[in-house]
């Protein structure tokens, strides 16, 4: 049986089961201000990965690509770039998990800017990249 001693002002038992309460998790909702001044994030305290050029994203744009464990956990990290929407979703994955440049290696620098405007990215990321590279900006609306 499980005891809680070291937490015991922390711990609820409740139908013999015993649980033990964290601490508060912070929320997830940012203050404008605060998402202003640290655009470089994809979560709090992970920044963004961005490659310094686009040209220096050669990775593929057909066949299968497996991405590590530490991008998708996913028993099958498999995607067949030629079926619809699955380079969008990997390049999703990519540009949202990435922490150091390597993990960027199977991005296409050319297909990245393509598919830009269609990709569903956190404010942190698609703003951070969008401050690196320029052109990834949407055009503007004409009136």
């Amino acid at each position: 049986m499980f005891e809680a001693r070291r937490a015991a002002s922390r711990t609820a038992t409740r139908g013999g089961m015993t649980a033990v309460r964290a601490a508060p998790v912070p929320a997830l909702r940012q203050s404008p201000a605060l998402r202003q001044s640290r655009p470089d994030q994809s979560r709090p305290s992970c920044p963004v990965v961005v490659a310094a050029r686009l040209a220096d994203l050669r990775g593929p744009a057909h066949g299968l690509v497996e991405l590590p464990i530490w991008l998708f956990w996913h028993p099958d990290r498999r995607f067949d770039l030629d079926e619809p929407g699955m380079l969008a979703w990997m390049y999703q994955i990519v540009l949202r998990e990435a922490r150091g440049p390597g993990d960027l290696a199977c991005l296409n620098g050319a297909q990245l800017a393509a598919r830009w405007p269609g990709l569903y990215l956190p404010r942190g990321v698609r703003g951070a990249w969008e401050q690196q590279h320029p052109q990834l900006h949407p055009a503007p609306v004409p009136a």
